[in-house]
């Protein structure tokens, strides 16, 4: 019975282990965008955020995923106070906010 009981705690620890933290959240504030590219950016930000401690690492990774997936130039600004004045492609922008960090992606150039 106590093996039982071992094999059972086992389970649970591997269990525990595998457990995905909750998705963060994300606020859309602007957008010049197509909904399926508009949910790429925000699973790749989460990615992005999750692999990353420095802002400028979540904007590289970010810029990066969409200069190989949709060609360059893309240009990422990641962090928690910024301004921005930008010029971009029709229907490549998005400014949104993943927990407290602002993100902005376009494509210009």
């Amino acid at each position: 019975m106590a093996e039982g009981a071992a094999a059972s705690v086992a389970r649970l620890r591997v269990s525990d282990n595998n457990r995905k933290k909750p998705a963060a959240k994300i606020t859309l504030k602007s957008a010049d965008m197509a909904e399926e590219m508009r949910e790429e950016v925000f699973c790749c930000a989460r990615a992005a955020f999750d692999g990353h401690a420095m802002e400028k690492d979540v904007a590289e990774y970010i810029k990066k995923e969409f200069d190989r997936n949709h060609g360059p130039t893309w240009h990422c600004i990641v962090g928690g106070n910024f301004g921005s004045f930008v010029t971009h492609e029709t229907n490549h922008f998005i400014y949104f906010y993943i927990e407290s960090k602002a993100g902005l992606l376009f494509k210009s150039g």
